[in-house]
């Protein structure tokens, strides 16, 4: 099968395009080098189409002769601050928006769509005292004192972290989720109206081979990975106990592979794609401290509003119905990754 890539330059959308060929694909990519992640305006690739999801003509060249989209082209990373928002709603969302337009054009009928953890807000917790309770946004008074957990909004007692699976409460609290939620909305109309199958993959915390470094908008496994390319030791925000679940890029390309096959007409489903194996910030910190040989972290205590404590999730959902398992482990992956290429 034809399958267009949007997005094909960066870090996810490369191994992608790299995984759809190994299973016999013919690939066409798309991107924009938008320079929140790329430091030139070409790209290494010869079937990547220079060009913006945004623009109409652009994406209906790219179409021809596709039987299926892997929409991962998007603005990533909770941005600088405010002044960002026009730019991630214009990617993300008029860009998709266009995208899903062609493909309703063309009758290209299947949608694979990049989405995030971050749609999860706070993720799942429970209080000893009252259960399952929605975690408020944490008070930058808690915060400042070093208070980090969420607390209960009836007893005021710390909250347990939970999984998530994908029917959990959907909330959003930065710009970024935002347009992620708004993406799978935009994708769920384009699939009721076409009846096209729409797969929204809710990535977790992405790492691998050619990550982009030193940018505001890098994942912190880069950025910590830089910190000790320079021989300092990584700074680690609050007490480094907030839970994460850190996906090598290999797993989630194959995961976008197997999402290829699945057909529901009509309708989206959405699906965490994550190791299920969790871990601190802190643990990522030191296991790459170790694998590279330098300094130990160094626990900061400073925090950004917006971030979120504790996020892990299911991922029984994508191995019951797409047969994904994650197969790279999180000592093996870290240690790889404290040698893989990076990109500048």
């Amino acid at each position: 099968m034809r399958v267009l890539v949007t997005g094909a330059a960066g870090f996810i959308g490369a191994h992608i395009a790299e995984a759809l060929r190994a299973g016999g694909h013919d690939v066409v990519g798309l991107d924009m080098l938008h320079p929140a992640a790329h430091r030139t305006n070409a790209s290494s690739d010869p079937d990547v189409i220079v060009g913006d999801v945004r623009d109409a003509g652009v994406v209906r060249a790219a179409l021809a002769g596709v039987g299926a989209v892997c929409h991962q082209a998007a603005m990533v990373g909770m941005g600088v601050d405010l002044n960002d928002a026009p730019e991630y709603a214009s990617c993300n969302d008029f860009g998709t928006a266009v995208v899903l337009a062609e493909m309703a054009r063309a009758n290209v009928d299947r949608l694979v769509l990049a989405s995030s953890m971050v749609v999860y807000g706070e993720g799942g917790y429970s209080c000893r005292a009252h259960g399952a309770v929605p975690a408020p946004p944490r008070a930058e008074t808690d915060l400042a004192q070093g208070r980090f957990d969420p607390r209960c909004t009836h007893c005021g007692s710390t909250l347990d972290s939970e999984l998530v699976d994908e029917s959990a409460r959907l909330e959003p609290r930065s710009v970024y989720a935002a347009t992620k939620l708004a993406q799978e909305h935009l994708a769920g109309a384009w699939a009721r109206t076409t009846g096209g199958t729409a797969i929204a993959l809710r990535y977790h915390n992405v790492y691998g081979p050619h990550m982009p470094r030193d940018t505001p908008y890098a994942g912190v496994a880069a950025i910590f990975r830089s910190s000790l390319e320079r021989g300092q030791p990584p700074q680690v925000f609050e007490d480094g106990g907030q839970m994460r679940d850190f996906v090598h890029v290999t797993d989630v390309a194959a995961a976008n592979v197997l999402a290829l096959g699945h057909t529901d007409p009509g309708t989206i489903t959405a699906y965490n794609i994550a190791s299920g194996e969790p871990h601190t910030v802190l643990d990522m910190a030191r296991a790459l401290a170790e694998a590279m040989g330098g300094p130990q972290p160094e626990v900061n205590g400073r925090f950004r509003a917006g971030d979120v404590r504790h996020i892990v999730a299911s991922p029984r959902r994508a191995r019951k119905e797409l047969g994904f398992t994650a197969r790279v482990s999180f000592a093996e992956g870290m240690t790889d990754f404290a040698k893989a290429p990076l990109r500048q």
